[in-house]
């Protein structure tokens, strides 16, 4: 099993489904979360998060928000553009 991505914003679901990896705007810099990643809480900046399913590369632009990886489950609260 791939990773499991979950990306909410304070209004409605915006994804949710199997993902190979996903780049995030942290706010120390972008960085790539992989299969099998430590356990991370971490806070994004305005930017772009790309995430690349079976159908191909998606993304997605913030303004804000935060990221819990644990578990091969990630879940991403953002303020989307």
């Amino acid at each position: 099993m791939d990773l499991m991505l979950k990306i909410v914003s304070p209004s409605k679901k915006i994804f949710e489904g199997e993902v190979k990896q996903v780049t995030l705007p942290g706010t120390r810099g972008p960085f790539v979360i992989l299969k099998r990643h430590a356990p991370i809480v971490s806070s994004l900046t305005k930017g772009n998060i790309k995430f690349e399913t079976q159908n191909g590369e998606k993304e997605l632009a913030i303004t804000s928000g935060f990221v819990e990886m644990n578990d091969n489950k990630i879940t991403v609260c953002v303020t989307t553009i």
